[in-house]
């Protein structure tokens, strides 16, 4: 008998021809999570990863934030036998105070010679007569004890731990994730990485209006998002001179959605060196000027790729909420500026009308703008940390 972690997982088992390739996906991104835990094996099975030789207290908080498993259970696998399985099922209840019970058994293995209420009776009744001081209560007991009867053995667990669901990370392509060192930019990124995205993170700073403490935020928040997404690429490109240079050429209404252009265009570059096929931003509507429908559509007229905004319908509420589950909330609420916070005019466009727009940028050099802007940009690449 021996101790190892199971974890299930959900709508990748659900793809046609392809699912053998997501399977796998989804194994290597298992082994990149526990990768310093020594020597861990990881098998796959129909619906499940084995994973071995790992300390499961270390394993299983990394495991749940890994998209694409919907939880994760420390078990005791065992030969298909009864005996050893009830002997394990005593053990498991011994240990704790008595209380309400439930067996639930699962035969996957039709080979097994008893069917699942069978296993449940049988169980059930040993615990009775074995330790009198529990009782059964088949719907809000106390502790539930699972028993899978697989082709591999018989796997019994008291545990499941959820985890974050989503899709294989790497499934579905790459996108540049425009992020502030706000609340919202870094949870569309969570949700952009459940749905099987691979991110590179690009930031906008002014300096020397913007400090090293606001770098040092948005640097912990792709950390943090690189928990569940392994390595990734941040670039930091210093957006100043575009930002003066708006300001001194253009309608002071128009500000904003300008600004936000050109990081549209300045992505859509990044993106072409990084083999990226979509923008993501954390853009809300309504949630101020220049996320007015009108303006979401002028400034997504200015990037060639599609423009993906995860929380476009979320109530403020939502975003924080899903903020502080996944970590996020206190980083972002450090308070540093960043660059969307600055040149603001008093009255921005709402209602901006694109040949406006386009008729305010007609006195900017654009192309010189943007090769400026780009020659500074910096590239790092961040792992998660430790404790």
């Amino acid at each position: 008998m021996a101790q190892l972690v199971m974890a299930r997982y959900g709508e990748i088992a659900l793809k046609g021809r392809n699912r053998h390739r997501f399977e796998q996906l989804l194994v290597n991104n298992v082994r990149r999570a526990l990768h310093d835990l020594g020597r861990v094996s990881v098998t796959r099975t129909y619906g499940r990863i084995f994973i071995e030789n790992v300390d499961t207290a270390a394993a299983i908080p990394r495991l749940t934030r890994v998209f694409g498993l919907v939880s994760v259970s420390p078990v005791w696998v065992m030969p298909q036998d009864m005996d050893a399985i009830r002997a394990q099922t005593l053990a498991m209840l011994a240990q704790r105070r008595p209380g309400t019970f439930k067996i639930q058994a699962r035969r996957a293995d039709k080979s097994f010679p008893h069917d699942s209420p069978a296993i449940n009776r049988q169980l059930g009744a040993y615990v009775l007569d074995e330790l009198p001081g529990w009782s059964v209560d088949v719907h809000h007991p106390d502790l539930v004890i699972y028993v899978e009867i697989r082709p591999e053995g018989a796997f019994i667990f008291s545990t499941s731990v959820p985890g974050p669901g989503g899709l294989p990370v790497g499934m579905t392509g790459r996108g540049i994730l425009l992020l502030s060192g706000g609340i919202d930019s870094p949870v569309a990124g969570w949700m952009a990485l459940k749905r099987g995205m691979e991110l590179t993170a690009l930031h906008f700073e002014s300096p020397p209006y913007t400090g090293p403490r606001s770098r040092e935020k948005v640097v912990d928040l792709v950390r943090l998002l690189a928990e569940y997404a392994g390595p990734v690429t941040l670039y930091i490109n210093h957006f100043t001179r575009i930002q003066q240079a708006i300001v001194s050429s253009c309608p002071p209404s128009l500000t904003v959605i300008l600004m936000r252009r050109m990081m549209m265009r300045l992505a859509d570059c990044i993106a072409e060196d990084e083999g990226a096929s979509a923008l993501v931003t954390g853009e809300n509507l309504g949630q101020v000027a220049s996320q007015t429908l009108e303006s979401l559509a002028v400034i997504g007229t200015a990037a060639v790729r599609p423009v993906l905004r995860p929380l476009i319908f979320f109530d403020k509420m939502e975003i924080v909420e899903r903020a502080q589950s996944i970590g996020t909330y206190p980083i972002s609420v450090r308070p540093y500026e960043d660059c969307c916070t600055l040149f603001v005019p008093s009255h921005p466009a709402t209602s901006p009308r694109e040949r406006q727009v386009v008729a305010a940028e007609a006195g900017l050099d654009i192309e010189a703008l943007l090769a400026a802007s780009l020659a500074q940009t910096e590239r790092l690449v961040l792992t998660e940390a430790r404790d």
